[in-house]
Parts: structure tokens; C-alpha cells; sequence
């Protein structure tokens, strides 16, 4: 039997209620096939460890989440820990550490989810958005120069390297030709006349490599404008770091909310870990009220699965949280129910038991 090292790392607010859930359907989904399990192992970083340590995670965390298959994360942020710090010193240090350069975000309205667009049926928006995520807007670089003069100035460095942009457009390239789908570039070449000029640049010699890809390129702003207006022209999208973070954002208004927006951070190569986490953040507001929707950490679960190569399971466990969202009988405050968030994991559970009967 296959067995799956998983570290499970709750984080802040929400974080372990919505991963706990999540557990609970990778449990579920190994005892029904019997070729695989997992190992869970917990590791309590996040913003009250700081508060106690004064750093987000322990000195040797890297070196032990290097022994892992994958790492599940619930969410990092919490009051009286600044965001900067919480950020770069967990998520983005796992993220730059183990080169998990390839970020997937799926954008997909799911048949029973809300959407604030007029008209938009199930089926007419579905994308999967490749977001740059080692570089580019978040590489770190900059300066602050002359602190607290009137001649104050802060510089920050955007660094877009040909490794870093060519393997993350290839990546989009080969994700578009398996799937038979179009690829969308996203940039902001008339304003940015070095990295977006050089990104454009990449993404037409690339091109040349695959004959059988249509390709589209918009500006971003453009871009976001047709997210709103005819999401259904985009199928797989490459872009940066900035722009991705931005525009999944947008794409998780438009296919009912940030309790749906799911996320892998993938080293392709298997050198290291990959990361899966919902989007959403601690919601510290509400947290401990048991009304946190756990779809998204479920659907991140779904994600997980088809990297280990189960992609089936991962279709399942995709089917199973849509059936939840049409029967709408079991769902949490944010999309109009009375449910609790464990009550809608044992939903997600029950019509996986279902399928497999059926």
C-alpha cells in the first residue's frame, strides 16, 4: 500500500477548522480505495507561535517539511502579528525554499454555486489560472533609502529572470496542449517596459515551440474587465505573481466566493514538496464559531489528489462538493445556509459514499 507523508500545518483563525475537514475527506477517500493512505503529521506554526518565539516556525521547520510528499495549509495571518511578517516568514519562505514555482488556481463556476454575473450559467466559466510564484512583484528585492527624511524613497524591485518566466509559460503551454484548451498570457507591456515587454517577449518565443496552442494576450486591465464581462473566452491563463494573486481574487468573486478559491503550489519536478492551502485567509472575525466554509480546503484536497496521481479520486471529490452546493441543503452562512462547517464536510463525505455505491 502506498502511504502519502502529509504535513499539516492549520495556521491562524479559520485555518484548523477548514483543514480539519479536509483530513476528514482524504481519510474517507483512502479507507474507500485501499491502495493508499496518508500520514498526517501537524506542525502548530503560524501567528500565535510567533507571538510566543518571535518567528513563524521553527528554525529547522524547512528541513523537516523537506521529508514530506506535500504540505497542507489552512491559513496564516492574525492580529497583532503584522502581515508582512506573517507572510513572507511562513508562506512565502516554503514557497521560495522548496521552488514551488508554479501556483494552479482554478476558476470554475460550480453547477449550485452563486454568481454575481447576470446570465452565467454552470460551464461558462471555466479556467485554471498559472500564476508565476518565486518571483516577479514578490521576489523581495528593493530598498528603503533615507527613512524618515523628507527625501524618503523605497524601491521595489520587481525580478523576472528567463528561467523564472520561460519555465512557468512552458509550464502553461504543455497544461494547454494536454488539455486541448486556449492559452491566455495576461501582462501590462505598455506601462511596464521592462518585465512585461520581456514576459510578452518569452511568451511569443515559446509560442513557436507549439504550433497546436491558440494563443490570446490581453493587458491586465483589459483582462480583468473581460473576467467580469465574458469570463467564458479564458481556459488556461499564465501571468505573473502580482497579476494572479489579483485576478484569482477576482475570478473567486465571480464563481461564489472566496469559501470556493483553492490553490496548489506545485515544484513540478518533485525535487520538493508541493503546498495546497485555500485562498481565503484566517478570518479571525470568525473564527472559533464553526461557520468557516471548508469547501475550498476540500477542493485544495481535490487538487492534492491529482498530483499524487489519483486523479480520479480528485474528480470524485470535485463531483461530491458540487452535489453539496446544488442540494443546498447543507451549507455555511457565506453562501446562505445555517450549516456548520464540520456538518458540510460529512456532506461532502456522504455523497462520496454515494458515488461509490452508485
Amino acid at each position: 500500500m502506498k502511504t502519502y507523508k502529509v504535513a499539516v500545518i492549520p495556521g491562524d483563525g479559520i485555518g484548523p477548522e477548514v483543514l480539519a475537514e479536509g483530513i476528514k475527506v482524504l481519510k474517507e477517500v483512502a479507507k474507500l480505495d485501499g491502495t493508499f493512505s496518508f500520514d498526517f503529521v501537524t506542525f502548530s506554526w503560524g501567528c500565535e507561535y510567533y507571538l510566543k518565539h518571535g518567528k513563524m516556525m521553527d528554525d529547522a521547520g524547512m528541513d523537516c517539511l523537506q521529508e514530506f510528499d506535500a504540505i497542507y495549509l489552512g491559513a496564516v495571518g492574525y492580529p497583532g502579528v503584522p502581515d508582512h511578517i506573517s507572510l513572507w516568514d511562513l508562506l512565502l519562505r516554503i514557497r521560495k525554499g522548496f521552488d514551488q514555482y508554479i501556483n494552479l488556481r482554478p476558476i470554475q463556476l460550480l453547477k449550485g454555486a452563486p454568481c454575481p454575473l447576470n446570465g452565467v450559467q454552470p460551464g461558462q466559466i471555466d479556467m485554471l489560472v498559472v500564476r508565476e510564484n518565486s518571483e516577479g512583484e514578490y521576489a523581495g528585492a528593493g530598498d528603503w533609502l533615507f527613512k524618515g527624511k523628507p527625501e524618503e524613497v523605497v524601491l521595489q524591485t520587481g525580478v523576472f529572470s528567463r528561467k523564472g518566466t520561460e519555465r512557468v509559460i512552458r509550464y502553461a503551454y504543455e497544461l494547454a496542449r494536454k488539455t486541448g484548451k486556449t492559452l491566455t498570457s495576461i501582462s501590462k507591456a505598455n506601462a511596464l517596459n521592462y518585465s512585461m515587454v520581456f514576459w510578452d517577449q518569452v511568451f511569443v518565443e515559446v509560442s513557436k515551440e507549439y504550433p497546436d496552442v491558440k494563443t490570446y494576450s490581453y493587458l491586465v486591465d483589459a483582462a480583468s474587465m473581460f473576467f467580469v464581462k465574458d469570463p467564458g473566452r479564458f481556459q488556461i491563463v499564465v501571468t505573473s505573481n502580482l497579476f494572479g494573486d489579483i485576478l484569482t481574487d477576482l475570478g473567486a468573486a465571480i464563481t461564489g466566493g472566496m469559501g470556493l478559491a483553492a490553490g496548489a503550489n506545485l515544484n513540478p519536478e518533485r525535487k520538493y514538496p508541493s503546498m495546497f492551502e485555500p485562498i481565503h485567509g484566517s478570518a479571525p472575525d470568525i473564527a472559533g464559531k464553526a461557520i468557516a466554509n471548508p469547501i475550498a480546503s476540500i477542493w485544495s484536497v481535490s487538487q492534492m489528489l491529482d498530483f499524487f496521481g489519483q486523479e480520479e479520486w480528485g474528480k470524485i471529490v470535485l463531483t461530491a462538493i458540487e452535489q453539496v452546493l446544488v442540494k443546498n441543503e447543507c451549507l455555511t452562512p457565506d453562501l446562505g445556509g445555517k450549516a456548520k462547517t464540520n456538518e458540510v464536510g460529512d456532506a461532502v463525505v456522504s455523497a462520496i459514499y454515494a458515488m461509490k455505491k452508485n
